[in-house]
């Protein structure tokens, strides 16, 4: 492949930029099906003591993670910054993730818990060790100007990837373990059986087959950097150049304001995608098709956001995307948090009693999908989360991609993922720890909302930091079109 930046002096040919896009596309999945809607509300529900411990469980799954995250990111990033390719690395890492996923069809109900988070952890720090080398060839694959078209464009193409096959999850193989059929109608394909969470541990391996056709246009089309240094050598000068990015960006305020916020408002949006489906399914006890649909709504609500958010960051720049989304996340989040079954926004809106909340049909066998005015709030208030949680990321990528030179992407972008993760265990652990501490005291679903609380703090203080940040000074005025799909 030729060196990217030999590329700069025009525009890349279209197969390079949707080849780029595509890793958005093939990685969505693991995160929507497997960490957030599927698969994460299985185990809280199925493999967990009960749902509650679950919850917590699965959070200390997160932080451990995210700690790996942090303390690796930054040191691959500028390792592959002296090396040279970043698509050998995407390619390891992928060979991680794809064989930990395998491996989580053993995940049955009653099986050893530890085992599978720990192989959660390995997928889920491998995806996003991969995120790191993919997001640093953004800025030497387009004009500045279109960093965050194009940035957008890949996200919200990433939930429409990660909503298809969201919906052929609950299309073909998650099964009703009383009725033993599909949301369709049909028995699950290949004799997945209901009753042992098949359809949810499939899930795993599936999107790991996803994830290695999808990658494959990415690998073929979209050029990577020339060799420049033998791994050895990259290696020993990777912490010099890693102490020499933080010294830097402390030299650049507004770059290192910008950091500072995204650590504290990303924290939020982390716990929140990790917990929000496991959220739902303690509050009210959802099955795999209800916290399904859920998802589908969500990535529905993020491609519509993306969408907008792309032609909003071409026009204004990104710090408004990024704080029009912040005080989003922070309002749904208060939303979510303040719902219960006879009310929300802390019962300053009261709901009617339902068959489903009166008990007088049991629980579970209320007519319809989302049957109670409480779950049709909560829908409302996660549609907010969905128009949201797209543009803040795509939009902080947009961010630091204006801010640096293609050159030290590598490693900008490993401070980046350390920035984004080095206070990510805070936020989980906090939902973990208050989740734990309160369940001597009051229900599960109590203290699962008592976990979820603290989140809001997250996007209160992350906002008000950002606002107080320069917008990226390299914003051109008058953007370019660059070649989309």
């Amino acid at each position: 492949m030729a060196d990217i930046e030999r590329d700069r002096r025009g525009p890349l040919r279209r197969g390079a930029v949707r080849g780029w896009i595509g890793f958005d596309i093939a990685a969505q999945p693991f995160f929507t099906v497997v960490i957030t809607f599927v698969f994460g509300p299985y185990v809280v529900a199925s493999v967990a003591e009960n749902p509650a411990a679950g919850q917590a469980a699965w959070g200390l799954a997160a932080t451990v993670a995210g700690l790996l995250i942090a303390m690796l990111s930054p040191v691959l990033g500028a390792i592959a910054d002296r090396v040279g390719p970043r698509k050998p690395w995407i390619a390891g890492f992928a060979a991680l993730k794809i064989g930990a996923l395998c491996l989580l069809w053993f995940a049955a109900p009653g099986a050893p818990l530890l085992p599978v988070l720990a192989l959660v952890v390995i997928a889920q720090a491998s995806a996003e060790f991969s995120i790191v080398f993919n997001d640093a060839m953004l800025p030497s694959l387009v004009a500045p100007a279109e960093i965050g078209r194009v940035s957008n464009v890949a996200w919200g193409l990433g939930y429409a990837g990660g909503m298809v096959f969201l919906m052929a999850t609950l299309a073909f193989l998650a099964a009703d373990a009383a009725t033993g059929r599909t949301i369709i109608g049909i028995a699950p394909l290949f004799g997945l059986d209901p009753a042992s969470g098949e359809g949810a541990r499939a899930t795993a391996p599936l999107a790991a087959l996803w994830y290695l056709l999808l990658l494959l246009p990415m690998m073929l089309l979209t050029p990577d950097r020339a060799t420049r240094s033998a791994l050895g050598p990259a290696v020993r000068g990777a912490m010099a150049d890693l102490l020499a990015t933080g010294r830097e960006a402390r030299r650049r305020p507004a770059l290192f304001r910008f950091l500072v916020a995204r650590m504290i408002y990303q924290d939020g949006v982390n716990a929140l995608l990790i917990l929000g489906g496991t959220f739902a399914a303690v509050l009210f006890g959802w099955t795999i098709t209800e916290s399904g649909l859920f998802g589908i709504l969500l990535n529905v609500a993020a491609i519509v956001g993306c969408l907008v958010a792309g032609r909003l960051d071409q026009r204004l720049g990104p710090k408004p995307v990024v704080a029009t989304s912040i005080a989003i996340l922070l309002v749904a989040t208060l939303g979510i948090v303040s719902t219960s079954t006879g009310s929300t926004l802390f019962g300053l809106v009261p709901l009617p009693a339902t068959p489903f909340t009166t008990g007088l049909v049991p629980a579970g066998e209320a007519a319809g999908l989302f049957a109670t005015p409480a779950e049709k709030a909560y829908l409302l208030w996660g549609s907010l989360i969905g128009l949201a949680f797209g543009p803040v990321q795509a939009s902080s990528r947009s961010w630091l991609a204006r801010s640096i030179a293609p050159e030290e992407a590598g490693r900008f972008f490993g401070f980046y993922a350390l920035t984004g993760r080095a206070t990510s265990f805070v936020a989980t652990l906090s939902v973990s720890a208050l989740t734990a501490a309160a369940l001597p005291f009051t229900d599960a679903e109590s203290a699962a909302r008592i976990g979820m609380s603290v989140l809001v703090a997250f996007f209160a203080v992350g906002l008000l930091a950002l606002l107080a940040t320069p917008a990226p000074a390299s914003l051109p005025l008058e953007p370019q079109e660059a070649p989309l799909p």
